[in-house]
């Protein structure tokens, strides 16, 4: 394929996952309700907790209006998370041989439940998170949390988590293709570190530590373990290479 061709394919793909998101987004429109409902419970529960006054706050005349697209659009990116992803792969896929689009299908099978996975944990931390962060407001004051402010932070902290659980996913897919050995991978564990930290930083809208320390360590963790697999790969690899070897010159 040309370049062109190359740049038409990628409009193509990314004109159907926009699609299929205005899709779910429309459908996420009718969820608001029981959505909103979820968001606000933290704060209502550690509104309890501490004895605060800790709301949402709608400040706009049509904030409420902007309020329900962008969580009906969040609603969307998740629902249609299969979808988007398959045609990121289907973009990629192309140029790879049989042998590798096999890998690259059964990767994206694994990539998707694990983003999915990592956002619902995501969502489970963060009651805990918001509960430790109220607690920090003097017993004087109130806390009313702008509503984009807020549905910004809950985006950016799924969206992080999510991400953290896929991105080994795509190590371990670059190593079973043979473009990153094990060994590549674990020499570069310190800038893994600085990388899993700075991108926390950028994720989470909040500048306590907390939360990017709760973003941050899944990620190096998952990155261990990325390692883990494909050491066990190239190992189980250098024996069939060792073996076919010998098998020529035995023959």
């Amino acid at each position: 394929m040309t370049l062109l061709e190359h740049f038409n394919e990628l409009k193509r793909r990314l004109f159907y996952a926009a699609i299929v998101i205005v899709a779910c987004a429309i459908g996420g429109w009718f969820l608001f309700t029981p959505v909103f409902n979820a968001l606000q419970e933290p704060l209502i529960q550690a509104s309890k907790d501490t004895g605060l006054d800790a709301n949402i706050n709608f400040a706009g005349i049509a904030t409420g209006l902007d309020f329900r697209l962008k969580i009906s659009f969040f609603i969307g990116f998740f629902i249609s998370s299969p979808f988007w992803m398959f045609q990121f792969w289907s973009f990629i896929t192309p140029g790879l041989t049989k042998k590798e689009r096999a890998y690259t299908y059964g990767f994206l099978g694994a990539a998707i439940p694990l983003f999915l996975g990592g956002a619902y944990f995501a969502w489970w931390v963060m009651p805990r998170a918001v509960r430790i962060m109220v607690g920090f407001v003097p017993e004087t004051a109130s806390q009313l949390i702008s509503a984009d402010v807020y549905l910004s932070f809950v985006m950016r902290l799924l969206i992080a988590f999510g991400l953290a659980c896929a991105m080994p996913v795509l190590l371990v897919a670059l190593n079973f293709l043979g473009m990153m050995s094990a060994h590549t991978m674990l020499k570069g564990w310190r800038w893994a570190v600085v990388l899993a930290f700075t991108f926390s930083a950028m994720m989470t809208p909040t500048p306590d530590a907390l939360t990017m320390i709760l973003v941050a360590l899944p990620i190096v963790g998952l990155y261990f373990i990325a390692v883990g697999v494909a050491s066990i790969h190239d190992r189980l690899e250098k024996r069939r290479m060792d073996a076919l070897d010998k098998e020529l010159q035995d023959y």
